[in-house]
Parts: structure tokens; sequence; C-alpha cells
């Protein structure tokens, strides 16, 4: 098993297909982990980091990759140089994993361990599914070599299994006032007013679909700091790009509501496979008394069963409404890596003293407010 190391972004851009094609027949398969989203991201919000992607290939074909950026050193947080996953930060990239070819997970696995055991670089790899992660075994393998393991929790994806339901056994499973509430106001929706649901799947539609999603997205959070979705231009220009690179591949699927011809709900959604990914939504407060929000969601919902989807996924977040539409949860994690070497060891003192001193300090400043 031979190991590269991919520093360029050209290297990045000629593995498309290979990438591709490699991780739709593994079990990391996942659309946050395609090409397109992930060179994508390195294009417009990788800021300072280097690429350091490593492949491993078998007989010159591509058996493995670990889709690996090297971040600065963080001096004001005692963070030094690491590695982490391309596709790390605020844009809400879940399920970041090592992806390896069915039958050679052990022999990637291994390959990519010697390759960064000799490396000796601290990893700070995030937004892993905790318990179905190939890159877990990675973590277990350096730490019976000596390297010092820390595995923690740090989100929550609700979401539904749809496999053989239909429209109707799917509500009849729901709570009864969620059941209520979501017929009442698509009732009165429909009595009230043309009522008519959009869904841009095409590259000629993408780019209005989605200045729509973004326009209801900010309207919903004008007078909230809760949201860092769309907040600033590399990240626009991110979604803009990829989004017409998802419509190509026939993932992309933004949901508009319309009231009386006027936007009144958006819903940012990708198919990749049998998953539907609930990514992001929007909607005009001026229709926030008639819970636009909840019937955007449950005729989301319905689209994606009538489409035949396994599974909707609401991604990473406790926000109580999801709650209400899904029963079932998984765990994001956090792996952190260090080198049994001396300066590994003290990378993690430092690390867990600066995580320490700002909980503290979080603690402090709640009991001041």
């Amino acid at each position: 098993m031979i190991v590269e190391r991919i520093e360029t972004i050209d290297g990045f851009a000629n593995l498309r297909d290979e990438w591709n094609s490699l991780l739709e027949a593994s079990r990391s398969k996942c659309v946050f982990l395609t090409h397109e989203w992930l060179f994508t991201w390195w294009k417009h919000l990788a800021g300072t980091r280097t690429l350091s992607i490593l492949t491993a290939r078998e007989d010159g074909r591509l058996a493995g990759f670990l889709p690996l950026a090297m971040r600065r050193p963080q001096y004001s947080r005692m963070i030094p140089r690491s590695l982490e996953f391309i596709g790390s930060g605020l844009v809400g990239s879940d399920y970041l994993d090592a992806v390896a070819r069915p039958g050679f997970e052990h022999e990637v696995i291994k390959a990519f361990s010697n390759h960064l055991s000799r490396a000796g670089m601290v990893l700070h790899l995030t937004a892993i599914r905790r318990g179905a992660s190939v890159v877990a075994d990675l973590a277990s393998h350096l730490g019976r070599t000596g390297w010092s393991v820390s595995d923690s929790a740090i989100n929550i994806c609700p979401y539904l299994d749809l496999r053989g339901q239909t429209w109707e056994t799917y509500l009849s499973m729901l709570g009864s006032s969620q059941r209520y509430n979501f017929n009442r106001r698509l009732k009165n929706l429909k009595n009230n007013s043309d009522l008519r649901l959009d869904i841009a799947q095409t590259p000629t539609a993408a780019q209005a679909a989605l200045d729509i999603v973004m326009d209801l997205h900010r309207k919903r959070w004008a007078s909230n700091t809760l949201s860092e979705a769309f907040q600033d231009a590399p990240t626009v220009a991110f979604h803009r790009e990829f989004v017409d690179l998802a419509a190509a591949q026939g993932w992309l699927r933004l949901l508009l509501m319309r009231i009386d011809d006027a936007p009144a709900a958006a819903l940012y959604g990708l198919r990749y496979g049998d998953i539907f990914y609930f990514y992001q939504s929007g909607f005009d407060p001026a229709w926030s008394r008639q819970s636009v929000g909840l019937v955007m969601m449950g005729l989301a919902i319905r689209s994606a069963i009538e489409e035949g989807v396994a599974e909707y996924d609401f991604l990473h977040g406790t926000e109580e409404y999801k709650y209400h539409w899904a029963p079932l949860t998984r765990e994001l994690g956090r792996l952190e890596l260090y080198p049994h070497h001396s300066r590994g060891q003290l990378s993690r003192r430092a690390v867990d003293f600066n995580r320490a001193v700002r909980k503290v300090a979080k603690r402090m400043l709640g009991k001041a407010a």
C-alpha cells in the first residue's frame, strides 16, 4: 500500500472522479465527503490552512483517502500546528471521516497510521459519526502505538428512519399535538390562500432559489445572532458554487413554499444516495403566526418520503423543533490524537488547560450576567 500526500490544489482537483467513485462504494458515504463539497470548501473557506490530503493506493488503484489540512498554530488557544479535516468549521460539514474501499479498510488504516506516526503531528478531527466511523479505527491503531487519544461527544443529529414508510404511516407515528398542528396549519393556509411548493433541482433554477433561501433565512434571524449561516461573502460564494455542482449531480433540493405567489418559507436540502439531508431553512416573519416553518418542514418530509428516501437527517443541532419530527438521534464526536513524543504530550496538556480556563471563564461570565 503506497501512501501519498497531496499538497496542491491541482492534485486535489485531479482526484475528483476516483474520489467520488471510491466514496460511493465506501461505508463513509456522505454528501459532505464528496469532492464537490470539500473542493469547493477549500477554494472559498480554507483560510490560511495548507492541503495535506493522504491517499493510499494498491497496484495504482485508489484504495483510501484521508481529507486533511494543516492548520497554523493558534497561540491564543494554546493549540499547536495540527492536522484537521477539510470542511471543518462553521459551514456545517457533518460525518467527516476517512474513506476506504470495502475489504481494504484494515490495510488503508494501517498505512495511514504508519505515515502519521512518522510525521508526528497532532490531529484534531471533528464532526465524526461516533460509533460508526472509519477514522475511529485510525485512532485505535495510533493509541496502540503510544499516542494519546481523546474521544468526546460534541453534538447530536436527530434523524428519521423512513424505510417502508408512507406519509400516512409517518404522520400516525407523530405525537398527536404535532400531527394536529401540522394538519390544521396546512388546511388553514390552503383554505385562505394559494399555496404552492416548488422544488429547484436544476442548475438553471439553483441560483434564484438559493437567493430566496438566503433572503428568508436572514429575515428569520434578523433580530437574533444564533445563526451563522450565509454570514459572510466567502460562505455565500461557497454555496453559490456548490449548489450548481449539486444540481448537476442530481443532489440539490431547494424547496420553496409560495403563498399567493410570494415566497413565504424555504428549505435547503440535499439528496445523496438514499438520504435526505436538511441543511438550512428560513421563512418570512410576516407569516410566523401561520406557522409556515412548521408547514414547510412537514411538506419537505412528505416530499422526501414520496421520493423513496430511506432516511431524513436533520444534521447537527438540538433545536426543539427537530425532536417534534424525529425520534432518533446519533452523536457527533471529536477525536484528538497526540503523538507519544514529549511535544505531543505537552500539546495535549496545553489544550486541556486552555479548555478548562475557557470553561471557568464562561461559567463566571454567565453568573455575572
